[in-house]
C-alpha cells in the first residue's frame, strides 16, 4: 500500500515550498521598510514579511550562489527576529509538498544549470478602494530586483501584475491566467517563484475540506465583482498541475496565509518547533478530488493564459486585514 508521502507525490508532482508571514488566524501588516535596511528599496512602505525575508537574503548573498549552508531554520528564525525587532508579532512558516530537513541548506533555485527561471509577481494596493494599502507595489519591485540582480531571473520570463495603471491589473481572471502560463511553460529542471503581496482573507468553506470551516483566500483587485481566490483554486490551478522536476517557491505576504496553498507538510518558526511535520489538517481525499478536475479546469484557461503573455510582454475581512501606514 502506498505511503502518505507516495500518495502526495503522485498528486503533487512538483516540489512546492511556500513561505508565509503568519498563521491562518494572524494578520500581516504594511511596514516602514527603510528600517529593514534593504539596498535601494522601492519606497518607504512595504510588507513586513517580504522586507524581513529580503533583508535575511541580502545579508547572506552566498545563498544565491548555492555555496552557503544557511538552513531553512536559520532563515525563518532570523526573519522572525527581524520582524520582532520592528514590533511585529508575525510568525513565519514554511510549508511544502515534500518533507524537508529544515536544518539543511535553504534552496530556492533548481540545481539544473540549464533550467529556466520564471516568476509571477502580484502586488495589489486596491487603489481608490476601501482598505487601500500602500506598500504592495513596492514589495513587487523589491522582489523583482532581487530575483533579477541576485538570482538571475530574466524580465521576459516574468509576469508582473499591479494596480498601478502601468502593468496588467491583478484581477481574478488575470491572476489565474498568469498561474496557468507559468504551469504550461515550466518543465523539469526549471525554477518558479510566485510572490503575492496584498489582502488575504477567510471565507466559509464551501466543500467541507477545512477543519476550521474556512477557506483561506487571496483577494484580487476586482473581488467585489468576481469574488476571492480560494485555497482550493490555488491547489487546482497552480500546485497540482505543476510538472514533476519543477522547483516552485511561493512567498505569500498577506493575512491568513499559513495554509493558503493547502500543502501537506509545515514548519513553524516559533522557537518551539525544530523540524518539519505533517500537517494534520491536510485532506488527502480532497487532493485526489482536485486531481480529477484539474486537467479540465486547466484546459478552460489555456487561451486566456496566452492573452496574459501577449499583454504583459512575455470582503469579509478586508477592512481589518492590514495596518495602513
Amino acid at each position: 500500500m502506498p505511503s502518505f508521502a507516495e500518495k502526495v507525490a503522485s498528486q503533487i508532482p512538483s516540489e512546492v515550498r511556500m513561505i508565509s508571514g503568519c498563521h491562518d488566524a494572524q494578520t500581516s501588516a504594511d511596514a516602514n521598510i527603510t528600517s529593514f535596511q534593504l539596498p535601494n528599496p522601492a519606497g518607504r512602505a512595504g510588507g513586513a514579511c517580504t522586507a524581513a525575508l529580503l533583508q535575511v537574503l541580502y545579508d547572506r548573498p552566498s545563498i544565491a550562489a548555492g555555496n552557503d549552508n544557511t538552513s531553512w531554520v536559520e532563515v525563518l528564525r532570523r526573519m522572525r527576529e527581524k520582524l520582532d525587532e520592528q514590533g511585529f508579532e508575525q510568525v513565519p512558516q514554511l510549508s511544502s509538498s515534500r518533507i524537508i530537513d529544515v536544518n539543511e541548506r535553504m534552496t530556492i533555485v533548481n540545481d539544473n544549470p540549464s533550467g529556466v527561471k520564471r516568476a509571477v509577481l502580484i502586488g495589489i494596493n486596491y487603489v481608490g478602494q476601501q482598505g487601500e494599502l500602500s506598500g504592495c507595489h513596492n514589495d513587487v519591485k523589491n522582489i523583482s530586483s532581487y530575483l533579477q540582480q541576485v538570482q538571475g531571473f530574466r524580465p521576459q520570463n516574468m509576469i508582473t501584475l499591479m494596480d498601478d495603471g502601468v502593468h496588467d491589473n491583478p484581477t481574478y481572471d488575470r491572476i489565474l491566467q498568469a498561474f496557468q502560463w507559468v504551469v504550461n511553460e515550466s518543465q523539469a529542471g526549471d525554477t518558479v517563484w510566485i510572490h503575492y503581496s496584498g489582502h488575504g482573507g477567510r471565507v466559509e468553506d464551501d466543500n467541507g475540506d477545512e477543519d476550521d470551516g474556512y477557506d483561506e483566500t487571496l483577494i484580487p483587485v476586482d473581488f467585489q465583482r468576481k469574488g476571492q481566490i480560494r485555497d482550493d483554486d490555488l491547489l487546482r490551478y497552480l500546485v497540482k498541475p505543476m510538472r514533476e522536476g519543477v522547483l516552485m517557491t511561493c512567498l505569500m505576504d498577506c493575512c491568513h496565509s499559513g495554509t493558503v496553498l493547502d500543502l501537506p507538510y509545515r514548519f513553524i518558526a516559533d522557537g518551539d518547533h525544530y523540524q518539519m511535520e505533517r500537517n494534520d489538517d491536510f485532506d488527502m481525499d480532497h487532493l485526489i478530488e482536485v486531481a480529477k478536475i484539474a486537467a479540465t479546469m486547466a484546459a478552460s484557461l489555456g487561451g486566456m493564459a496566452q492573452s496574459v503573455i501577449q499583454s504583459s510582454g512575455i470582503v469579509e475581512e478586508i477592512d481589518e486585514c492590514c495596518v495602513i501606514l
